[in-house]
């Protein structure tokens, strides 16, 4: 099990960030926190909650799992995935105690249960969880242990124009390949949304490429420095080559350099819509959008090689509960409180964050709001989902690629071996990102 590094005053942990130990200010701080979490005016326990920007659903699920004998609090962390990681691990590796429960991104679990930042989930608890999607479970677990606990589950689909498929002559009642919706876009005026930016959304998209042609970036990331990095393989070029055709067609957007999730979403509502792949909050944005609502079709993540099933890109968040938590009994009962398959409906409801498990698609709010299709896809799609590498070291790995991926036009065959050289070189500390 890896733990922090620590060395002349420094603590480091996985990810290859440093942060110094408690000065005067940020013990200050976390004493200030300490306080928080203690207990609130009334005499009751207060547990911390960090989670992740939302439009409040966490809160209310916060306030609904407050009871006689604690309440729950929430504090909202970054936007960004990847700050949501540095403002959690300084404050753990400090030993805070005012982080009682965190909503972690899977990107990050591996990294922060490796540190021992979290509680492994007890088995007494683990049984009382809803049984969690076979997507869900790889992706909140380390070492062979649930460390935390799955909420939402957050997976990746196309997202396409009938009338646009249905111009092109695509089938869209059967699978369909990259290169199949590159040409069908470029040959009719269209195009595809990708995230292709220099960010974690970006590397999303390759390890589902490398993963959908039978590969994968890391064989065995629990290894961390010692792990097999192996995008540089026939899968790594598949994916590599996908890229580069979108990047160097007609289908590409214009600002493919710096897309993300945001900014796909208006061009799909133009003439020249034609595809996206998003995650499953698309329903829910254009639904004041009637026009494009009505003429949108959902589908399998495109396949990147014929006839190979696709691994659609995983996200969401699993629940965790900080070791340095004075609160420990009462933050397990909070997180199967949290994660109970109404809590689970309700927030996909509010938020478009889909359930971890399939009791949590059953609540009634959740099958009106969405049609029957399209939760079925979500729920296939989760069971296929290929997971990013539950690497302690992730976050090297990803910005490595991030340095030798981007931008997408840049991309050829041969990237993925100077990706693999260069991820090698920084996880030996030989490069700097």
């Amino acid at each position: 099990m890896h733990v922090p590094r620590r060395s002349r005053g420094v603590t480091r942990f996985p990810g290859g960030r440093s942060v110094r130990r408690l000065s005067a200010t940020f013990a200050a701080l976390a004493t200030a926190a300490a306080l928080l979490s203690a207990c609130s005016s009334s005499g009751k326990t207060t547990l911390v909650w960090y989670i992740n920007p939302d439009t409040g659903g966490q809160a209310v699920i916060a306030k609904s799992c407050s009871t006689d004998q604690y309440t729950i609090k929430t504090q909202v962390l970054p936007t960004d995935a990847g700050q949501q990681r540095v403002q959690l691990a300084r404050r753990l590796a400090a030993g805070d105690s005012g982080i009682d429960l965190m909503s972690i991104d899977p990107a990050y679990t591996a990294e922060f249960a490796a540190a021992n930042f979290v509680v492994p989930v007890p088995q007494s608890v683990e049984a009382q969880l809803p049984h969690a999607f076979k997507g869900a479970v790889t992706a909140s677990t380390w070492n062979n242990h649930l460390v935390v606990a799955p909420f939402w589950s957050n997976v990746q689909a196309l997202w396409y124009r009938k009338s646009f498929a249905q111009k092109a002559g695509l089938d869209m009642s059967k699978p369909v390949t990259w290169d199949q919706i590159i040409t069908a876009a470029a040959d009719h005026g269209g195009t595809v949304g990708v995230q292709a930016n220099k960010y974690e959304g970006y590397v999303v998209w390759i390890n589902a490429l490398v993963m959908g042609a039978g590969g994968n970036i890391v064989t065995n990331p629990g290894a961390g420095v010692n792990a097999n990095i192996d995008i540089n393989s026939q899968a790594g070029v598949t994916a590599a080559n996908i890229i580069n055709k979108l990047a160097h067609s007609k289908a590409a957007e214009p600002d493919l350099s710096v897309s993300n999730e945001g900014t796909v979403l208006a061009p799909f509502a133009t003439s020249a819509g034609a595809f996206q792949v998003n995650w499953t909050f698309i329903y829910q944005n254009y639904s004041s959008d009637k026009t494009t609502l009505n003429d949108m079709g959902w589908a399998m993540y495109p396949e990147s090689v014929a006839g190979k099933p696709s691994r659609p890109p995983y996200g969401g968040i699993g629940i965790g509960v900080s070791s340095t938590s004075n609160h420990i009994a009462d933050d397990w009962k909070a997180v199967e409180c949290i994660t109970s398959p109404q809590n689970q409906g309700q927030y996909a409801v509010s938020s478009g964050n889909m359930p971890s498990s399939a009791a949590g698609y059953q609540f009634p709010a959740l099958q009106k709001a969405y049609p029957a299709s399209l939760l079925q896809l979500f729920q296939k799609s989760v069971n296929a989902a290929g997971p990013r590498p539950l690497s302690p070291y992730w976050s090297d790995i990803s910005g490595a690629i991030q340095s030798t991926w981007h931008p997408a036009d840049s991309v050829t065959s041969s990237t993925p071996a100077s990706s693999q050289t260069f991820i090698q070189q920084v996880l030996e500390g030989k490069k700097l990102l």
